[in-house]
């Protein structure tokens, strides 16, 4: 006789469609109509999460128009790839053009799989008009000190007395040097007072100022972004310290904001058609979680809220295998071990189904309501720490509510940082790393 999750694991591998690496009909297919799409991923370290999200997105741009992607990096470093694709900048190739992805953790970006991606985005763009290129733009708001000079060095060679009012205006951070967390806790306490006025005001100033003839949109665009970006993370630096759920909060509103800006500026000459990648804890609707729950919300649960029906969220999820991930935060990337699920969770009951790598759509009702009840779900970052696993990296979700469809690869492997890396083996280690690590 089977047991309850035997039946729910049968009637789940009803509606499970496989795909393969190169053939993600199935996953298009189900896109087709939206025009923010979000692509997550269960690890900032798995190559066939990258390798996936980088054939969608392919096929997304050459086959149904789609003009930008937007990911879960820092603004001006993305910026840079940016003007390489369009070719523009002074970069020769893609990892010179990836070469400002220097903060931790480096290998998010500078991979083999996004090297692969930037040369084909050059490649696809090099026939075709600058309106119609396709765009690279980063979401996050860590590069408080980079956005800065980029915001200066525009004005330098613009305006050098508004140059003037801003390198005042920011020389608010100048007592702690490029430590922002430094700033962000002698503001928290009262121990200085705070940027934020100088920052409003210079994101203001930007705002006000008429473009003048020949500026090119994109640049003045780029330079507005990082104003709005130093505004925000100024903020987020005070909040680390305050509380997580605030800090996160900002945090993602941050990435939507970026979001709707992006998708406003594209809106001004073409259709905007976006492709996002982050986290699945960026991208899995946050009203679905214990995170929600507890107050938080995300880039998922707003870009719902902001763009309906013209969403889709996929979510990514794998059993077990090998990722590319550190010990603790600033530290080297090392080549470890996923354990197997725990049992009972999402990832496992989707092991049960057997059918290796596959798509589940949540569309229809019998399959979305047999899965509604909350299971563990398994998030890895940039650290995984495998021996406090179930306290690390577990949640409580609902996984048809947080996703649109889930893409399970049951077995993975570790993505490949382009930079040499002493912790990271690769293939050698799969054969002697220790599971217990």
């Amino acid at each position: 006789m089977a047991t309850p999750d035997q039946n729910l694991v049968e009637h789940v591998a009803a509606f499970c469609i496989g795909v393969g690496a190169s053939d993600v009909d199935a996953i298009v297919d189900r896109v087709v109509g939206h025009s923010v799409v979000l692509l997550g991923e269960a690890t900032h370290g798995t190559r066939e999460f990258y390798a996936f999200r980088a054939e969608i997105t392919k096929r997304l741009i050459i086959e149904h128009g789609f003009n930008a992607i937007a990911v879960e990096a820092d603004w001006p470093d993305a910026y840079r790839v940016n003007r390489f694709i369009r070719h523009g900048g002074s970069d020769d190739d893609a990892d010179s053009a990836l070469g400002s992805f220097t903060r931790f953790p480096r290998w998010m970006w500078r991979n083999e799989v996004i090297e692969d991606l930037v040369v084909w985005l050059r490649a696809h763009n090099s026939d075709r008009s600058p309106r119609e290129h396709v765009g690279f733009y980063g979401l996050d708001l860590y590069s408080l000190h980079r956005s800065i000079e980029a915001v200066l060095s525009y004005l330098i060679e613009h305006d050098a007395e508004a140059a003037r009012r801003a390198r005042d205006r920011y020389a608010c951070f100048s007592a702690f040097g490029e430590d922002s967390q430094a700033y962000g806790y002698a503001a928290s306490t009262g121990r200085i007072e705070t940027c934020e006025d100088d920052v409003v005001r210079q994101l203001i100033d930007l705002q006000m100022t008429q473009p003048q003839a020949g500026d090119d949109p994109d640049e003045v665009f780029f330079v507005e972004r990082n104003a709005a970006l130093v505004k925000n993370a100024e903020r987020y630096y005070r909040e680390m310290f305050r509380g997580s759920v605030s800090s996160w909060n900002l945090r993602d509103t941050h990435m939507t904001e970026t979001l709707e800006a992006l998708h406003d500026h594209i809106g001004k000459h073409a259709e905007p058609r976006i492709v996002v990648w982050a986290h699945n804890s960026h991208l899995g609707d946050a009203r679905a979680t214990q995170m929600g729950h507890a107050g938080e919300v995300n880039v998922g649960e707003l870009v719902r809220k902001r763009f309906g029906k013209r969403s889709f969220l996929l979510g990514f999820t794998t059993f077990s295998g090998s990722v590319t991930a550190a010990s603790d935060w600033d530290g080297p990337a090392e080549f470890k071990r996923v354990r197997p699920a725990l049992e009972g969770s999402y990832e496992w009951l989707l092991h049960q189904v057997g059918n290796g790598t596959f798509l589940l759509p949540f569309g229809d009702r019998a399959v979305s309501d047999a899965l509604a009840p909350p299971r563990l779900q398994r998030a890895i970052g940039v650290i995984y720490r495998p021996e406090t696993e179930r306290v690390s990296h577990y949640f409580d979700a609902s996984l048809p509510h947080q996703f649109d469809a889930i893409a399970h690869v049951d077995a993975t492997t570790a993505l490949r940082p382009l930079d040499d890396v002493s912790g990271w083996h690769g293939r050698d280690a799969a054969e002697t790393f220790p599971h217990a690590v």
